[in-house]
């Protein structure tokens, strides 16, 4: 059930919303108008009414502390869009102070991979700073992402309980004793050797006092395929179960806690099919659907991540209310402000609303221009106090990130413009690294080198005459694998390319260094969608190859269990190293002009 108030453009049903951005400040001032659902004399008393409550959400902020240097896309207002930049924990901080004036109660809650394949200046520290910042800004609760596990669980319990215990090969504690996180990790549908969850499924929050008290509960929780998404050894002895099934469990549990509505955190998403409108739900689908067509009606909404992807959706369900369901896009760009009404009296849920809104950040300068600011949006200044501690921790990393390690000759991006070919996976960027890590396996007999699109984190952007520092590439690869070189035949080569555009696919694609191409054929039935090329000749079924992937795909994440087929194993070194020189072995690295994949009928 939705309410309608003319003067609170961000309560109205969001299908209707079509009103300047700017008018959001002017929500708590505005009156209701002639022809409101509530006129002056009927809006509901403060102390017999509603009662309401805003969440405040976000997802996939991976450790972005800093202002990422990304854009969000905006409406115009004219029918087009405008990228506004955004991002950043001193501008997210004030973007939440200035969001929670809007209401008297709220919770702020994130849908998981707030920290690792983050930016040096957390990802150096373990992002110990990141916890440090969001505990600062006051998140409440944060749903386990398949990021969380990346490395391991001993890690990630400390991040919760603090302490400087050294459970990878970097120190923890550098720069001050870490106390872990204020807030608490949910993770309803991950199972210790015991049965038991590793975190709590499930969290409270009350406001109100007496007759006039409301609860909101929530259920955290990660998807079921974490397990594919990340290195084995680190979720060693952990089970991660049906997501539906762990949200069902949860939420009688909730109800007999007294919640009067229920909320999902879920690191799982989808996508709309146009990505112009942040607020729309336009062609929606995605690997979270089946779990939504599932859940108790007794869930209001569902806060959902993973995806990078930003959405307001309202889900029908036969015999209940619409579910809500959002996400926030990735790195703190946006924030969801969602509106519930509770009625104290009968525990009822009236009215339920949402709306992402950008984090404007400061303008900035690429190789491609400025990135001005926009009126389309409010302007934030950095929260100081955050600001300041970002700084101590970029300062301490500066040594590191500011080190040239090559030259390159423009801008290498995560995916192709869209004037070329019908289209594949990854971009420029994405070639380059797998150029680099055949160049660096040569010596193990390398042949062919692929890269998988999800390992590659952000485009590649050159400063003043195309200096490269070690920031930029560790943005870029910031997990840490190693190289490893197999032997394959031909036929398993095209079974391992097979299985990430199967019926179902891995979690991102191949891109395959210079020298190697493919074509997919979608039309084709599974198992007989890709032909291969090695230097300008079909593949071989019958000939053996040497091929380097990374240590990460090679141990099966993101479903490539196939690639354990390979024999005569060689470990080689760190990706990173293999980039840096990649880059430092000529005067001028060139861009990889044109895509190694060609996919049709997609």
């Amino acid at each position: 059930m939705t309410s309608l108030r003319p003067c609170l453009p961000h309560r109205r049903p969001l299908r209707r919303l079509a009103l300047p951005l700017a008018l959001i400040a002017m929500a708590s001032a505005c009156a209701p108008g002639p022809g409101s659902v509530e006129s002056a004399s009927s809006a509901p008393d403060a102390r017999t009414g509603p009662v309401e409550v805003g969440v405040l959400a976000f997802n996939d902020f991976h450790g972005n502390i800093a202002p990422p240097k990304t854009t969000t896309s905006w409406p115009d207002g004219k029918g087009g869009t405008v990228q506004i930049p955004a991002g950043g924990a001193a501008y997210l901080a004030s973007a939440l102070d200035a969001l929670r004036k809007d209401f008297r109660y709220s919770a702020t809650v994130s849908a998981g991979d707030l920290i690792s394949a983050s930016p040096l200046a957390s990802s150096l520290f373990l992002d110990e700073p990141t916890i440090g910042v969001m505990n600062r800004i006051g998140l409440d609760f944060n749903a386990v992402g398949n990021h969380e596990f990346d490395r391991g669980r001993k890690e990630l319990l400390r991040v919760q309980n603090g302490g400087c215990e050294k459970n990878t090969l970097r120190e923890p504690c550098q720069l001050e004793q870490f106390a872990g996180a204020g807030f608490k990790y949910l993770s309803a549908s991950t199972y210790t050797e015991d049965g038991k969850t590793l975190f709590p499924a499930t969290g409270i929050k009350s406001f109100g006092e007496g007759a006039r008290k409301v609860t909101l509960g929530f259920v955290g929780l990660t998807l079921k395929g974490t397990s594919e998404l990340v290195s084995p050894g680190g979720v060693k002895g952990l089970t991660f179960g049906d997501e539906a099934e762990a949200i069902n469990r949860a939420v009688p549990v909730l109800k007999a806690e007294g919640a009067d509505a229920v909320l999902v955190l879920i690191h799982q998403g989808g996508a709309q099919s146009d990505t112009s409108d942040p607020n729309a739900c336009t062609g929606f689908s995605g690997d979270i659907q089946p779990i939504l067509d599932k859940l108790d009606p007794r869930v209001d909404a569902v806060i959902s991540g993973h995806t990078h992807q930003a959405y307001v959706c309202h889900m029908p369900r036969e015999g209940a209310a619409p579910l809500l369901l959002s996400s926030a896009g990735s790195y703190g760009r946006l924030v969801t402000r969602m509106t519930l009404e509770i009625d104290p009296a009968t525990d009822r849920l009236v009215s339920i609303e949402a709306r992402n809104l950008p984090v404007q950040s400061a303008a900035y300068t690429t190789s491609r221009g400025e990135v001005a600011q926009s009126d389309l949006a409010p302007r934030y200044a950095p929260r100081a106090d955050v600001a300041a501690y970002v700084k101590r921790y970029q300062d301490a990393a500066s040594a590191y990130s500011d080190r040239p390690v090559g030259h390159l000759a423009g801008l290498a991006t995560r995916h192709w413009d869209d004037n070329q070919a019908e289209g594949g996976p990854g971009g420029a960027v994405d070639q380059l690294v797998a150029d680099a890590q055949l160049a660096a396996t040569r010596d193990a007999g390398a042949q062919i080198a692929f890269m998988n699109t999800g390992g590659v984190r952000a485009d590649l952007d050159p400063g003043k005459d195309g200096v490269v520092t070690f920031g930029q590439i560790y943005t870029v690869q910031p997990f840490g694998n190693t190289a490893v070189t197999r032997t394959y035949t031909g036929a398993q080569i095209l079974e391992v390319l097979e299985r990430s555009v199967g019926d179902e696919q891995a979690g991102s694609m191949l891109v395959p260094s210079q020298g190697f191409t493919y074509a997919v054929d979608m039309a084709k039935p599974a198992g007989s969608r890709v032909t291969a090329r090695f230097e300008g000749k079909p593949l071989d079924p019958a000939t053996s190859y040497r091929v380097t992937v990374n240590s990460f795909i090679d141990q099966g994440g993101d479903g490539y269990a196939t690639l354990e087929k390979g024999s005569d194993p060689t470990i080689g070194g760190l990706d990173l190293d293999a980039l840096e020189a990649w880059l430092s072995a000529v005067p001028m690295r060139a861009v990889p002009a044109s895509p190694r994949v060609t996919v049709k009928g997609r």
